[in-house]
């Protein structure tokens, strides 16, 4: 009787939840275009994300690479400054944003495989934050997570060693039910960590010439240019999703490179979308690296689908264009940045085969298997059952223990008018392996390090699993309306 008690329960709410839904769709079905529209851009239809060129050119920026104080060998000391800003995203509208070091996103951070760095974070915000190292595999208490929290006007300083391969991460706030708004008002930036096969591959390296970060998010503006963080309905049961899109704080930004190999980073830096980046003359790439480092080897692609807060390197060759050459990086058939050849390069031109040995986990040596059920819409999503509660630890892990994670997407949609929805899962302070995507092989630029995992509904992805720091970690959806309403667990490691 409990139990049919329980059903009827979901029921009826899952009922209400269509019926909010639905009304809600009808109500606003157009308001997409007047809540967003403004002069500077084409009008769109809404959630679909456009761009329009400005007739004067408007150049990529280049984050810059964060000066380390400390000169000596195998140590990096950096000041990180988490502030207010103004930023023109459109020509004469000024914008309020966030920052670290400036007034939109944060400059690079750079180190070493083995260096001991620490991190001068000095808040000046009026409001809370933390900054969490998403990739880094580092104590628990140096994690940023939701528990390390950085008060108003105060600092935190971080310390840690760098024991992983090169890998191209990022850094964001990670404060309990806030992330999504710090986020999308600018708070991310770049991490790269270089070890010495970093150092020997053949790749491009020279930083903003042909070695390009991309950080790609999605915005809504005001006709008077702003990005207030507002959710509608729509928003809180997908995810908060822009119709502009942003490249390294600009829009339809214009990149240019010479006739050769060149390396982009990609970062989907979006609170919900995801992309699926292509270029517009169908020009093959290469993928080289994946979130946690470089792939054993270079796989030919047309097209890379990265979920929020997956990464990509990829090697694209313009060495067969021709001065004055453009190709546009798309997402699906949306223009998202040009790349225009400008001059001709006399270096030769390669894309390395063979790159990384990557030590695969023995299946056979697992001693836990854990499953992790994402779940239900809206305000009621979930893992396992259970929403985000600070004083609950979720699960219990051993040091050095390989566990196998069975993850699964019941959150299937309610009908046409939900839809699918995805939940792509991180997990701090580690960096997995993926061995399974619904009973067979994962693809081949799954096959390398990996912090996240898209999840689609209905499907079921295996991991490999193993911590070597000791610590509380946290285990989420990235969709950060999704992570702010609860959809997050927490584990020890000891």
């Amino acid at each position: 009787m409990n139990k049919n008690r329980k059903w009827y329960t979901i029921i009826i709410i899952s009922m209400l939840l269509l019926i909010v839904y639905i009304g809600y769709f009808f109500i606003n079905s157009g308001r997409g275009l007047e809540r967003v529209d403004n002069p500077n851009r084409q009008a769109v239809d809404s959630g679909i994300m456009n761009n329009t060129k400005d007739e004067k050119k408007n150049k990529l920026p280049i984050p810059p690479l964060l000066e380390d104080k400390n000169p000596e060998e195998g140590k990096a000391e950096f000041d990180l400054n988490v502030q207010y800003g103004k930023k023109e995203f459109i020509e004469g509208q000024e914008t309020e944003t966030l920052g670290y070091n400036g007034d939109y996103l944060g400059p690079i951070i750079r180190v070493d495989k083995g260096d001991d760095v620490k991190i001068n974070v000095a808040n000046t915000l009026d409001e809370p934050t933390t900054v969490h190292w998403h990739g880094l595999e580092v104590p628990g208490e140096m994690d940023g997570g939701p528990h390390q929290v950085v008060d108003p006007k105060s600092s935190w300083q971080p310390y840690f060693t760098i024991d992983q391969p090169a890998a191209t991460l990022w850094y964001h706030p990670h404060l309990l039910h806030k992330t999504g708004e710090q986020v999308y008002k600018g708070l991310a930036g770049l991490f790269y960590i270089e070890d010495e096969k970093s150092k020997e591959l053949n790749i491009p390296k020279e930083h903003g010439v042909n070695d390009i970060p991309l950080v790609v998010q999605d915005k809504r503006f005001t006709q008077d240019g702003q990005i207030p963080y507002e959710l509608g309905m729509r928003d809180v049961m997908d995810g908060f999703k822009g119709d502009t899109v942003l490249v390294n704080g600009a829009i339809a930004p214009e990149l240019d490179v010479k006739s050769e190999v060149v390396r982009l980073r990609l970062l989907n830096g979006s609170n919900a979308r995801a992309y699926d980046f292509n270029f517009s003359d169908n020009l093959a790439f290469y993928q080289i690296a994946s979130d946690g480092g470089f792939l054993e080897n270079s796989i030919e692609m047309h097209e890379v689908s990265l979920a929020p807060a997956e990464r990509a390197e990829i090697l694209v060759d313009f060495s067969d264009y021709n001065t004055g050459d453009k190709v546009v990086l798309r997402d699906g058939s949306y223009e998202v940045m040009t790349i225009t050849i400008t001059e001709e390069s006399d270096s030769s031109s390669s894309i390395p085969e063979e790159l990384v040995d990557i030590v695969q986990y023995d299946r056979d040596d697992v001693v836990t298997t854990r499953d992790f059920v994402m779940s239900g819409m809206g305000p009621m999503v979930a893992i396992n059952g259970k929403q985000m509660d600070m004083d609950r630890i979720d699960e219990y892990l051993n040091l050095n223990e390989l566990e196998e994670w069975v993850v699964t997407n019941e959150s299937a949609g309610m009908g046409m008018m939900s839809g699918e929805t995805p939940h792509p899962l991180h997990v701090h302070g580690v960096q997995f392996q993926v061995i399974e995507r619904n009973g067979g092989e994962p693809p081949l630029n799954e096959q390398g390090w990996k912090d996240t995992v898209m999840v689609e509904s209905g499907e079921e992805v295996r991991l490999l699993v193993k911590f070597k720091q000791k610590g509380l970690f946290m285990y989420h959806c990235h969709i950060l309306e999704h992570e702010d309403a609860g959809m997050m667990g927490q584990f020890l490691v000891e």
